[in-house]
């Protein structure tokens, strides 16, 4: 099917009242604007889309490093052991914390015990002591006896003899009640004595 020049020359004739080429060129302009203004309002919503998605690329990569436990946090079995650790060191801690203050209540009654004491040592005087525990003649009779002096006494319990143990072995008897001076019965006892 071929088409003769000359029949299509006469078809644009014909339609050539119906085509206005200035009513065309307008409507090509506006398609030409608005595909401008198309594509330029595209562009604008690709940038602000892709500023968003940088902004939510970052807002992810904080969230992804924030919930990662860090090397320097200890895991949660490690978190939970380290809490039983430090709970028996609590109670083991508490336990020697009760035994050393019953240990200080301890010493400090001792301590009271013994300050007590120290007063009443303090008041206590042993020489007082001592003579009441004592009976001088008692004493006296022990010192002489010591020396190789035995008192015999007569029934009204006064000394009426004295035995002397001398220093040879040899003992001897005195009578006290003779009347003699007592230098001289003294002087008697130690010359037997000796």
């Amino acid at each position: 099917m071929s088409v003769d020049v000359q029949e299509a020359i006469q078809i644009i004739r014909d339609l050539l009242p119906v085509i206005d080429p200035e009513e065309d060129y307008l409507t090509i302009v506006a398609a030409e604007e608005k595909i401008v203004a198309s594509e330029s309002k595209r562009k604008k919503e690709l940038e602000e889309a892709h500023s968003k998605l940088k902004a939510l690329s970052r807002t992810y990569e904080a969230a992804r490093v924030s919930s990662t436990r860090s090397a320097s946090i200890p895991s949660q079995a490690d978190h939970a052991s380290l809490l039983n650790e430090l709970d028996n060191s609590k109670l083991s801690l508490a336990k020697a914390i009760s035994d050393a203050e019953g240990l200080v209540g301890s010493k400090e009654a001792e301590l009271a015990a013994l300050k007590e004491e120290a007063r009443q040592l303090e008041a206590y005087d042993p020489a007082v002591e001592h003579a009441k525990e004592l009976d001088g003649s008692v004493l006296r009779l022990q010192l002489i006896k010591g020396l190789g002096f035995e008192p015999i006494n007569d029934p009204n319990k006064h000394v009426a003899k004295m035995l002397v143990r001398a220093t040879s072995g040899d003992i001897h008897t005195v009578d006290l009640s003779t009347g003699i001076s007592e230098f001289d019965n003294t002087q008697q006892l130690w010359k037997l004595a000796n």
